[in-house]
């Protein structure tokens, strides 16, 4: 694709790319102030968005447990993984983040789903349970 096909990189792009304005003037100040190309602003918004950003669950996950004399693997890429004696191990995974779910909830969840088996798998280890508990609303509300 030509530069000239490439649509005006401004500020409206960037919020309609799922850029905060914070984060525009952010990547203005990593571009040394100038405008930032086409390809580069689709690079701040990828690696920006919820699914690689963690943006709206990094605070909270900042306040769960990740270090202990049993943690044999803390966060990172693949499951965690505990000890639980007797030379036995377990791994725990969950979908951190609300995309792709928030945009497409059914496909989404299958595949956040799949990223988190993957991620079991990555360890040694097999899946022994799955479940998805987190809901937001009424419990005797019908699914949406």
């Amino acid at each position: 694709m030509s530069r000239a096909a490439n649509p005006a990189v401004n500020e409206a792009l960037a919020l309609q790319l799922g850029l905060s304005a914070e984060e525009w003037q952010t990547v203005l100040r990593l571009v040394d102030g100038r405008t930032p190309t086409y390809p580069e602003l689709g690079i701040f918004s990828a690696m920006w968005s919820e699914h690689c950003s963690y943006k709206s669950s990094r605070l909270h996950l900042g306040n769960l447990p990740t270090k202990g004399p049993r943690v044999l693997q803390g966060p990172g890429e693949n499951a965690g993984v505990v000890d639980i004696g007797e030379g036995w191990a377990v791994c725990f995974k969950m979908e951190s983040h609300n995309h792709p779910s928030y945009i497409e909830p059914y496909q989404g969840a299958a595949t956040g789903v799949g990223g988190i088996l993957r991620d079991v798998f990555t360890m040694g280890a097999r899946p022994l349970a799955n479940m998805n508990s987190l809901r937001f609303g009424e419990l005797d509300a019908p699914p949406a």
